[in-house]
């Protein structure tokens, strides 16, 4: 699942493509990727308006326009595709030999973006504004602006007595991280993901803040090079097992002490961590 380095630097590569372009028509090419929305809303809101910039806030990508703003979200399996025209996402979306799967696609003055999920998680949503978006006006603070301060993230984990694995996942604390990225963050921070949030520390609470910090700055660098080819249909993230510690090395020895990697399940999720030097 696209957590928020994937989803920065996706924002990053798509804003030059997209920027000033007039949506000159809107397909919706599989109808739930827009539900529970009137299938006709996306388009109304969106056909004729000019992009003013691509952004993101937690895991969403923002498509925000001269009237009003149109999220991607790619839940699970989502993803974008990019064709030169109108006529080559004619020929290649959803073709039965050598087709792009195709759930939304937005036909710009130059070129046509295509979002893409063939689990159908995803979804694409028009709003007049941004407050009327319930799932943006609820995140809590992005983990890559600059409110997210050591001190107030203290402040927020001495009010929670949630399990620290479940706090950080919880995107109305900190928006952005996942499964993935909060397991690291905690593996480098050396701090059990059972804990309760108010059990820490100061110094540990800011050990896990210059952790998250480090992780994502890191995985971020890694999705930036290479960068997302929307061309390439096939195109995903590389090289992001090299820079994992912990997430899906269950029965694989620590790399920091000799502990093993286990595996619990937290919120329906698996969670990876080293019982030995994470305390």
């Amino acid at each position: 699942m696209p957590e928020l380095p994937e989803v920065e630097a996706v924002v990053r590569t798509l804003h030059p493509l997209v920027q000033g372009q007039r949506i000159r028509c809107v397909h919706v090419l599989h109808p739930i990727a827009v539900k529970p929305q009137p299938l006709s809303r996306l388009a109304d809101l969106a056909r004729n308006r000019r992009i003013q910039r691509a952004d993101r806030k937690g895991k969403y990508v923002l498509l925000r326009l001269d009237r009003g703003l149109v999220t991607l979200h790619f839940k699970l399996d989502g993803r974008l595709v990019w064709f030169s025209n109108a006529r080559e996402l004619r020929e290649r979306a959803n073709a039965q030999e050598n087709g792009v799967h195709v759930d939304v696609a937005f036909e710009l003055e130059k070129g046509v973006l295509g979002f893409s999920d063939r689990r159908h998680f995803g979804r694409v949503y028009a709003w007049d504004r941004f407050e009327d978006s319930s799932g943006l006006a609820s995140l809590g603070i992005d983990a890559l602006s600059r409110d997210f301060k050591a001190a107030r993230f203290r402040e927020m984990l001495a009010g929670s007595k949630r399990p620290l694995k479940d706090f950080l996942m919880d995107q109305t604390r900190v928006a952005g991280l996942g499964n993935i990225y909060s397991g690291e963050s905690l593996w480098h921070a050396r701090l059990d993901p059972r804990r309760r949030a108010k059990s820490l520390e100061p110094e540990e609470a800011r050990r896990l803040h210059k952790a998250i910090v480090s992780v994502l700055a890191r995985a971020l660098e890694c999705c930036l090079h290479p960068a997302p080819d929307f061309r390439d249909s096939q195109w995903w993230f590389q090289g992001l097992e090299k820079i994992l510690r912990v997430y899906g090395r269950e029965g694989e020895p620590c790399r920091r002490c000799d502990g093993t990697i286990q595996r619990i399940e937290q919120g329906g999720r698996s969670t990876y961590f080293c019982r030995r030097c994470q305390k």
